[in-house]
């Protein structure tokens, strides 16, 4: 919490100054004292008291009067509010190792449900766009608020050879910058000073390790010096399993390892790189150089729980909010207690003998 007016806290000096009028007030009635023969019959005039019906309004009416004090220094509290001009790429891996039924029914198959879930949980939200990557990166949708263009092109991914996730995070920058004039593109130098994160985050969702293209720490520091954070989640098993593409998943580019990918090198690729591997070190540098998180997600519930938290990171900024007719409103409530029950205690008894 912070103050606008903090001089105003000086406020808070009336209650030491209401304490020396009450003590002064006192004295004064002392000198002032009757004296009387009887002293029960001074108790029976007197309303029935204890300590504590003494006590409490007196400690709400000091109480109330802090909480104005407070609240004339206009204090502002940081509260989560959605934010719905974010900008997300969704950079998913469709490189042939996506296809391993490891994950029911295939990991391109779980990755495409999961990223759907995570496209409509973000609807009337965050800009999303996505990038697809294997040996290259592409842009399949630019950044849009429609969220039915977003799940139907989700239907036509297909599988390549390789695996480019640097490229990915270099392309999807390029998108962000299309849409956020506050992003600097590839290739241009990015803007000086500015604190804080960008409003824009990218996704990168693989199953392997960079294989081809920009390293991907090179392009995690042209995000970083954007200050664009990148999340980073690495998806399936390394239990051996048969890698078996979808008709409408495979886009023919396999040459002699057709549609089930079983018989090469036992789950190897042609540089002896087990595709079946995330290299996670990778994937947490990636995270730790840009700001983001790393996830590990081993099946597809774990997946759809490592995208669903992610728009908390994002999708949520902390802005200041004025609290001061809240401690106003306390303290007025609370001072006018401590005189409702000093005056209910204190009202005059009638008794009948």
């Amino acid at each position: 919490m912070t103050l606008s007016w903090p001089w105003a806290l000086l406020s808070v000096l009336v209650i030491p100054l209401v304490f020396a009028v009450r003590w002064w007030a006192l004295r004064r009635r002392r000198r002032a004292a009757v004296r009387v023969t009887s002293i029960a019959l001074v108790r029976a005039a007197l309303p029935g008291r204890t300590r504590w019906t003494r006590r409490i309004p007196a400690a709400l009416f000091v109480a109330g009067l802090a909480l104005l004090a407070v609240g004339a220094a206009r204090p502002q509290a940081s509260v989560p509010v959605p934010q719905t001009s974010a900008t997300i790429l969704l950079a998913l891996d469709t490189s042939g190792s996506m296809c391993s039924t490891d994950v029911d029914p295939n990991r391109l198959t779980a990755a495409r449900q999961a990223a759907a879930d995570f496209i409509e949980s973000l609807r009337g939200g965050p800009r999303v766009g996505l990038v697809t990557f294997n040996g290259t990166a592409g842009l399949l949708v630019p950044p849009t608020d429609d969220t039915d263009a977003l799940i139907e092109a989700l239907e036509s991914l297909t599988v390549g050879r390789g695996t480019a996730i640097g490229q990915a995070m270099l392309t999807s920058i390029d998108a962000i910058a299309e849409v956020d004039q506050s992003v600097a593109p590839t290739g241009a130098a990015p803007p000086a000073g500015g604190g804080g994160y960008a409003s824009a985050a990218i996704v990168v969702l693989t199953d392997g390790a960079n294989t081809q293209g920009v390293d991907p720490q090179t392009a995690a520091q042209e995000a970083a010096l954007r200050r664009v954070r990148v999340f980073t989640i690495g998806f399936g098993t390394t239990t051996p399993s048969p890698m078996v593409c979808q008709s409408t998943q495979f886009d023919g580019g396999f040459g002699g390892w057709g549609g089930g990918f079983g018989g090469r090198g036992g789950g190897f690729d042609r540089g002896g790189r087990n595709i079946r591997l995330i290299d996670e070190p990778a994937l947490k540098r990636i995270a730790q150089t840009t700001g983001g998180s790393y996830r590990r997600a081993e099946n597809a519930d774990q997946l759809k729980s490592a995208l669903g938290d992610l728009p908390s990171r994002f999708s949520v900024v902390r802005q200041q909010v004025d609290t001061a007719a809240a401690f106003a409103a306390g303290g007025a409530v609370l001072i006018a207690a401590a005189l409702s029950l000093s005056l209910w205690w204190n009202r005059p008894r009638i008794t009948t003998r």
